[in-house]
């Protein structure tokens, strides 16, 4: 039996994963085509540095899941699911391995017609040699070790070009504050430092390009979410889940069944939701808050009658608006930013996380302050049973900053769980909202609407170690805590 699945695991991997038949063959002396994905034009790769190897037309496309690692073979296991494992290699050296073996698999976008293609994925030094410049290019799905030397004639990739000089110039323009000199040639060659902080942003850029997607893949809003960093070298967050709705720990249970709803035509003037839970409807007809901070907000859930397009239903929508985490120039680490204007008293966003007791979310925060974090927020409309973490699991709230003077206000929320201990926290402008600028709350607002007299014990952000406030405000408090 043991023989019989060995047999079956080989032939599944070899009918999967094929070796390019026979020796890899020279190219005649032709000039060849590259892609360049950044500006889908052309890259040619000059004959004297092709190395013998053979370029395809065509680029590969996939977008395939990574696939599982067998020694020298990789397979998806469609029929053999016993024989797979999960690979934590990305897709990326999972094709250089393959373009350095010579083998083809169509799980990761290497087939035979694309096994030798050359396509630029960012440039890493520039020389000039006999009055000729010249770049060194590092192409995709292929090793490090395959990098060549490109003449510039040779290359038709203008927005990496540009990336190349601006990135350069701002290392030289850093460099002078330290007092950093280039080589003495500067026209001749680049210094081996300016190189390596060229390529550490290439690398960089793609890591939060990834990223970026992988956020849009994850969301289940309208409004879009970018990713910018032009102040450092800071990548990704190494340990972030995205995540749309709350999550419960071990031994908590959310209701996400409403008991009740209204059969309402017109919510507007009609007994709604609302007037059921003993409060007035939270939105005027320009789906504009109207309510006073500190006053709960029911809106229609699952059971009631009236369809998608009722105006009590905001907050369960989502972002409507376009987004951008961007890298704070102040020292604030990550930032939100609209990239459209926003509206007064408009929903903005939602700050979801990990739901956990308050006893754990004590033993957390003591581990936070040691790391100078502040993501506990407690659910204290009624009581102060749990705490939402957004640490390692939430949503763009997650990335936005504190203020002494914030424009957004914090509003407690019941759509489908009526559980008074367990609200919904939702963001609302204060004011009108210019695009560009940075979206903040108060750290220490309570889901009340008041602010905390007592911040280490009440405060959202639970710290027992005083916090400097980096806001910049007139009113800064001079600690978020």
């Amino acid at each position: 039996m043991a023989a019989a699945r060995a047999k079956a695991r080989s032939g599944e991997a070899r009918a999967r994963c094929h070796r390019a038949p026979g020796p890899p063959q020279r190219p005649k002396p032709r000039r060849t085509t590259r892609r360049c994905r950044a500006d889908t034009v052309t890259a040619r790769r000059s004959r004297s540095s092709a190395g013998g190897r053979r370029a395809g037309s065509n680029r590969a496309r996939s977008r395939a899941p990574r696939a599982a690692v067998f020694g020298g073979e990789c397979a998806r296991g469609a029929s053999f699911k016993a024989w797979c494992v999960p690979c934590l290699v990305s897709l990326d050296t999972l094709q250089e391995l393959c373009r350095k073996e010579k083998l083809t698999c169509k799980s990761i976008g290497i087939t035979k017609r694309n096994l030798n293609n050359y396509e630029v994925e960012y440039l890493c030094d520039y020389k000039v040699v006999k009055g000729v410049e010249y770049y060194l290019v590092k192409w995709k799905g292929w090793p490090d070790s395959t990098n060549t030397w490109e003449p510039l004639w040779n290359l038709r990739c203008p927005q990496l070009l540009q990336q190349f000089s601006d990135d350069k110039n701002t290392y030289l323009s850093q460099g002078r504050k330290r007092k950093a000199i280039t080589s003495k040639d500067n026209n001749k060659s680049l210094q081996p430092a300016v190189a390596e902080y060229i390529v550490q942003k290439a690398r960089q850029r793609i890591a939060l390009q990834r990223w970026q997607d992988y956020l849009n893949r994850r969301k289940n809003h309208k409004g879009m979410i970018f990713v910018e960093n032009t102040v450092d070298l800071e990548g990704p967050p190494s340990d972030f889940y995205y995540i749309n709705e709350y999550r419960p720990a071990p031994g908590i249970t959310l209701n996400s069944e409403a008991t009740f709803g209204c059969s309402c035509t017109n919510c507007f003037f009609e007994k709604c939701c609302p007037a059921e839970a003993g409060v007035v409807l939270a939105y005027n007809k320009n789906r504009q808050i109207k309510i006073q901070p500190g006053t709960p907000i029911y809106e229609c859930n699952s059971r009631c009658r009236c369809g998608p397009d009722c105006p009590n239903r905001i907050v369960q929508k989502g972002t409507q608006y376009s987004l951008c985490i961007f890298r704070t120039s102040n020292g604030c680490g990550w930032g939100v930013k609209t990239l459209v204007k926003i509206k007064r008293m408009s929903f903005v966003m939602e700050y979801v996380g990990e739901v956990i007791t308050s006893e754990e979310a004590e033993r957390r925060g003591q581990l936070y302050d040691n790391k100078g974090i502040t993501y506990l927020f407690d659910l204290d409309y009624e009581s102060d049973e749990f705490t939402v973490d957004a640490a390692r699991y939430g949503n763009v709230s997650h990335f936005v900053n504190h203020s002494c003077d914030p424009n957004l206000q914090v509003f407690s929320v019941f759509i489908d769980n009526l559980d008074t201990r367990l609200p919904r926290i939702a963001l609302f402008s204060t004011r009108t909202i210019k695009a560009g600028e940075e979206l903040t709350f108060d750290y220490q607002m309570k889901g009340s609407g008041e602010l905390s007299s007592d911040s280490i014990d009440y405060s959202p952000a639970r710290k027992r170690v005083r916090t400097q406030c980096k806001c910049g405000a007139e009113t800064c408090r001079g600690y978020l805590n």
